[in-house]
């Protein structure tokens, strides 16, 4: 309520609405991933003072790098046996312009267990606008994703958003923003987080076969949007799935915050506010470190350098996804 008063009041920055308008960024981005992600380089010195002064991103935070083979086409190489499921990846515009990786996995672990994938991205959820105060553009978004999943959802797909940000928006956000609203409702009831949905289908069907073991020990971030959507730990129910795993749960907030944790005004508050998780992560050094959030990832890593920058490049390298610690399990590069 507070943000949307500053919006109504003109207080949010036009820069600041520049840099959430994710869609338009992303498609221009990846056309000059190269330029942009030297220019976004914390060792650019002089271009990240430029950034600091033109959109008051500090000039410290590591900012995502964009990819030139955004995450649309469909890839059922890895699809064999018996169709038992049909899935829809909403791939949301961070999995679908700066980490592709994440939903290229995805879909190949669920085509190893017999689901058949199709990839879907009508627009952005509006996440960043729901930051800013902007219910009426939320709730646009809300509308135009709703329809054209829906048809999906008809034809008997599943609905799995990548990033739980945008699950949460999906599943609660917009439900609250548009009640009366028929297609968010159904929407609502048809939409999954990816770790919620393969948990899913260890306990109706069994996970397909050949998962080799991994004898390590996990600490897993449980990120802030995961647990508002009151599903329990479920990424790390999944990677309790992997045989010689041990999973640790981390139950603190990263202290990111979506785009609010990249301002110059807020960066040191953020990583104040992450300090216990990047501390736990230090201390489990010899762990995978994973967390469902991206950005949480990347602020968990920051505040593991500050802790120990000696070897800070051993241990962000144990920083990963869940998804990206199953797909090893089952082979698969």
């Amino acid at each position: 309520r507070y943000r949307a008063m500053e919006l109504s009041e003109g207080k949010v920055g036009l820069m600041h609405r520049l840099i959430t308008k994710t869609d338009r960024n992303g498609k221009y981005a990846s056309m000059l991933t190269g330029v942009l992600n030297w220019f976004s380089d914390r060792r650019q010195k002089t271009a990240r003072r430029i950034l600091e002064y033109v959109l008051n991103v500090d000039r410290n935070a590591v900012l995502p790098s964009y990819s030139n083979h955004p995450f649309t086409k469909h890839d059922d190489s890895e699809f064999n046996g018996t169709v038992k499921r049909k899935v829809v990846l909403y791939s949301t515009c961070f999995v679908k312009y700066n980490n592709p990786e994440i939903g290229r996995l995805t879909e190949m672990v669920l085509n190893r267990n017999g689901v058949e994938t199709e990839i879907v991205y009508p627009t952005c959820c509006g996440m960043p606008q729901l930051e800013q105060g902007d219910i009426s553009q939320v709730a646009e978004k809300a509308r135009t994703i709703s329809k054209e999943l829906l048809e999906w959802v008809e034809k008997g797909y599943d609905i799995i958003a990548l990033v739980p940000s945008c699950a949460l928006m999906l599943k609660f956000e917009w439900p609250l923003i548009l009640p009366d609203d028929s297609n968010v409702k159904r929407l609502s009831k048809a939409t999954y987080d990816p770790a919620e949905y393969i948990v899913n289908i260890a306990k109706a069907e069994g996970l397909a076969e050949r998962m080799e073991k991994i004898d390590d020990s996990v600490t897993f971030h449980i990120a802030c949007h995961s647990r508002a959507q009151n599903m329990g730990a479920k990424g790390a129910e999944m990677l309790r799935l992997i045989p010689g795993v041990d999973v640790e749960v981390i139950e603190r907030c990263s202290g990111h915050g979506g785009t609010w944790g990249f301002m110059k005004n807020n960066f040191d508050v953020a990583l104040k506010v992450g300090r216990p998780v990047a501390r736990k992560a230090f201390e489990n050094k010899g762990k995978i470190i994973v967390s469902e959030c991206p950005l949480a990832q990347s602020h968990l890593r920051q505040g593991v350098e500050i802790l120990d920058e000696d070897n800070a490049k051993q241990l962000e390298a144990n920083i990963t996804h869940p998804i990206q610690v199953l797909a090893r399990a089952y082979g698969i590069k």
